[in-house]
């Protein structure tokens, strides 16, 4: 009876499995023999060894491109988990509407990259975009938010965080949900007040919900690419802020270095295994399970 269930399971996991090895393991195989490659997407790949691997180590490019990329990571990250972090927290509160209010912030999350960066590009517009106009109302003087390089980037971040507060918040929300609020209310017996709530009952109980947003977004972080390629598009700073995915694509497509962008491609998963294995050490010091 057993033997029988096992080969059913089997039966019906094996496309799915299949499908796996042959668009997903193979691919990745294949893509590494490329990387060793001078392929130029037309006739057959020469082999060339470590040449590819060695020219990134020389490549001035790479490096602005890696250094951009940490940039937006710095600048990112630490704004997007604390704004959702306090989004959430208004959002497991006791307000009215709280469902409509959830379904409003999660809104961004849905929308196309492409829809977000044209709209976020408009409103970015130093003469007639709705973010400089405020700032003029108010009496200052709006930047060329996409066409100067000091601006381009934070522009890049700020609407990275709006389009993704909303999903990180309803992990954060779900994380919080999960707290008993038997912890609370002994705090309260023991008169602590919302602050040393937040400090000693919902941080702690909640590392296991942050390490986890901090997984994801560091991972997503470093292949950031849709609203740089959309919303510097066609501007003269469009070659200024490269980063890690956008070489890739201009190598493999415009360049038509295949070899050297699967190369590229390779760097890039191992910078982000090897982040994502620091992550999983450091946890021990600072996630707390209940």
């Amino acid at each position: 009876m057993y033997k029988s269930k096992k080969k059913i399971i089997i039966a019906f996991l094996l496309p799915s499995l299949l499908g796996l090895l042959v668009f997903k393991v193979g691919a990745m195989l294949y893509s590494l023999y490329i990387s060793f490659t001078d392929w130029n997407l037309f006739g057959s790949p020469q082999l060339i060894g470590l040449a590819n691997y060695i020219e990134i180590l020389h490549d001035e490019r790479f490096y602005l491109a890696l250094k951009n990329t940490l940039f937006f990571i710095v600048g990112y990250l630490p704004l997007v988990l604390i704004l959702s972090l306090g989004l959430a927290m208004l959002l497991n509160s006791k307000i009215k509407k709280v469902t409509f209010f959830r379904g409003l912030f999660f809104l961004p999350v849905i929308t196309s990259w492409v829809a977000v960066s044209m709209i976020w590009k408009g409103m970015l517009n130093p003469e007639f975009g709705i973010v400089n106009t405020i700032i003029r109302f108010f009496g200052g003087s709006g930047p060329a938010w996409l066409q100067n390089p000091s601006y381009v980037m934070p522009a890049i971040i700020i609407t990275t965080v709006w389009k993704d507060i909303g999903f990180l918040a309803i992990i954060f929300l779900g994380g919080l949900q999960g707290i008993s609020s038997s912890y609370y209310e002994a705090a309260q017996i023991d008169c602590a007040g919302k602050w040393q709530q937040f400090k000693s009952i919902t941080l702690p109980l909640l590392s296991p919900t942050t390490f986890y947003a901090l997984i994801i977004t560091i991972i997503s972080s470093f292949q950031v690419f849709d609203q740089i390629w959309v919303m510097t598009s066609g501007e003269p700073t469009a070659d200024l802020v490269p980063v890690m995915v956008t070489e890739i694509y201009k190598n493999s497509f415009q360049y038509q270095q295949m070899g050297y962008a699967t190369a590229l491609s390779w760097v890039l998963f191992i910078i982000i295994i090897l982040v994502t294995i620091f992550q999983n050490v450091m946890q021990k010091k600072w996630v707390h399970y209940e």
